[in-house]
């Protein structure tokens, strides 16, 4: 049993943080508090009784007390290009299984290359990019290949109803803009690309209720590294509601903001993953309520799986290799509907 183990959040005075610690304490786990930013750990660990343990990626040994008797470490906090590699190595020195919630794809890519041989050496479990961008979506896309072992393309379109992007969303893609020196990324013959094409619009058929839509084409997100990470698939787009894609552009698009007693934003989203194969085609689909939200249940439900074994593989893995896919996503219920379709 994983209820009252130990679990370290770092960033967990974020707007992801805070819905993780809430979600972790809802599965009997006891959350131990950590971030760069010691003042503002004060004011949830007052909430929640936690215990908060401040600590910077620029100081080992103070990353290493933060993870002290935990049994695992959910990273919230980006920049991820920053964060990622210094509480892997803390998580690594501690023995202890990491999960984060990065939408960086440059960043998780770097995780994959990084870290792979050391955490599979060691036997460690390293699940980068566990929510809703990237884990979600390569979850809905191994879910939908079933027993096909290839597929020709994969594509995961997102009818997000609007998106107001967090402090931490805008402060991430400013990075990976200048990583890419502007350009546009997409993953096309089996490799990441970086371009200066324009983005087309195109329809999609969602299905009902929401029905066709326009997205703004090769709007790439993180399942461009997490689904080819594992499975056999040359060509994998995704693709954004273009009124979410002008929202998280505008600069003065407003922070979320709580419209129920969860804390959850008015946001809706559809998330329609399809995969085909010559002539055929299989789909996942995916319904529920606030993005960042949603990612907390995503990541706590893989810390779970992690700490009572319930894995396939070890190293650094996306969350459709380690985890069984349909199992992990009607595990999601109520918090994310899902669907497999013919």
């Amino acid at each position: 049993m994983s209820a009252g183990l130990k679990v370290a959040v770092y960033g967990a005075y974020g707007h992801t943080g805070r819905f993780v610690v809430t979600r972790l304490r809802e599965r009997g786990f006891v959350p131990v508090l950590s971030g760069r930013d010691a003042e503002k750990l004060k004011a949830p660990a007052y909430e929640t009784g936690s215990d908060a343990r401040p600590a910077t990626v620029d100081d080992p040994a103070s990353l290493d007390r933060a993870l002290a008797g935990t049994a695992a470490v959910i990273n919230c906090a980006g920049p991820f290009a920053t964060t990622a590699a210094p509480v892997i190595e803390a998580a690594l020195r501690a023995g202890i299984p990491y999960v984060d919630v990065a939408a960086e794809i440059e960043a998780v890519a770097d995780t994959f290359a990084h870290f792979t041989d050391r955490a599979r050496a060691s036997g460690a479990v390293v699940v980068p990019a566990m929510a809703f961008y990237g884990g979600l979506g390569d979850l809905l896309v191994t879910a939908a290949m079933g027993d096909w072992t290839a597929a020709d393309e994969a594509h995961v379109a997102y009818g997000l109803s609007g998106w107001h992007p967090t402090a931490g969303t805008r402060a991430a893609g400013a990075v990976s803009r200048q990583r890419r020196d502007g350009r546009n990324v997409r993953h096309r013959n089996g490799r990441l690309e970086y371009h200066r094409d324009g983005l087309p619009t195109l329809e999609w058929p969602f299905p009902a209720p929401m029905g066709p839509r326009t997205v703004l084409g090769d709007f790439t997100m993180a399942d461009v590294v997490t689904v080819p990470s594992h499975l056999s698939v040359p060509e994998v787009r995704t693709h954004m509601a273009v009124e979410a894609a002008r929202d998280v552009a505008a600069p003065g698009t407003p922070a979320p903001a709580p419209a129920d007693e969860h804390g959850r934003s008015a946001q809706t989203f559809l998330v329609d993953a399809v995969v085909r194969s010559g002539g055929d085609e299989r789909r996942a689909v995916a319904r529920g309520q606030d993005i960042y939200a949603v990612t907390a249940p995503l990541a706590v439900e893989a810390v779970d799986r992690v700490l009572t074994g319930r894995t396939r593989t070890t190293g650094v893995a996306s969350a459709g290799e380690v985890f069984d896919a349909p199992d992990f996503l009607r595990a999601l219920a109520p918090h994310v509907a899902v669907d497999l379709l013919p």
